[in-house]
């Protein structure tokens, strides 16, 4: 498919080139319908688009092959692996995947102390618009826990509805990564429905802290949250 058939890529004004560029590519890659397994236009064809050099294209998608989203194949070309965003384009971090209950552990307890001022910020910072995603979110994964007993991509949802209401990207950024973590571990040994599901109802008393604009509120409801998280791995982990 070419290239203006796709998502438009803009020209960039001068200034931290490589940076602009891996953004504008990976809200590309997001905006133009890429799926994994899809080739990327060539570099001949980004460089045109975004008016970098060659060196700038190349330096950007071995970030990205670095994260694991693009995959060069000879003679082929590049292709997508993964999903990516403007939000996940950091490296992943590293888990000891053969003590995989003590590195999950390990990234809960720094996400805690993340996650519970994200908590806290959004609550103090939160608008009304935020307010309405934020229950939009949340009713949908009560809708969908209610109907199959388990709501993951809708948790995800609500979380990341309150991490955009920090109005700071370095929250959802970090937050994302440390579930990244979690994510990439959950066939085995979390592939239960039952996981975090003690935790459902201190979703709805999250929100009315936020809606209340308390902080130390949404602080012990988040802290709720993660405890149950915390037990639940250390006891399917057994």
């Amino acid at each position: 498919m070419p290239l203006r058939d796709r998502a438009m890529l803009l020209p960039l004004p001068p200034a931290d080139r490589a940076q602009q560029v891996i953004s504008a590519l990976a809200d590309f890659i997001q905006r133009s319908g890429l799926n994994p397994g899809d080739r990327l236009p060539a570099e001949r064809e980004l460089m045109a688009a975004l008016a970098v050099g060659r060196s700038t294209i190349r330096e950007v998608l071995s970030h990205f092959q670095a994260l694991g989203v693009v995959e060069a194949r000879k003679g082929s070309g590049t292709y997508l692996l993964r999903a990516i965003s403007n939000a996940t384009i950091h490296m992943p971090l590293a888990l000891d995947t053969e003590h995989l209950r003590d590195a999950l552990l390990q990234t809960l307890e720094v996400r805690r102390g993340i996650e519970v001022e994200a908590g806290m910020v959004a609550s103090r910072r939160r608008t009304e618009a935020d307010l309405v995603n934020i229950e939009t979110k949340l009713d949908e994964m009560e809708r969908v826990h209610l109907a199959k007993g388990t709501s993951g991509p809708e948790d995800l949802a609500f979380h990341l509805a309150i991490y955009d209401a920090t109005h700071n990207p370095l929250f959802k950024q970090l937050l994302e990564q440390m579930r990244e973590a979690f994510e990439r571990f959950w066939d085995e040994p979390f592939d239960r429905s039952d996981f975090a599901r003690r935790s459902f109802p201190f979703h709805r008393t999250l929100f009315d802290a936020i809606a209340a604009q308390d902080a130390e509120a949404a602080r012990a409801e988040t802290l709720k949250i993660l405890a149950v998280v915390e037990e639940d791995i250390k006891e399917m982990s057994k």
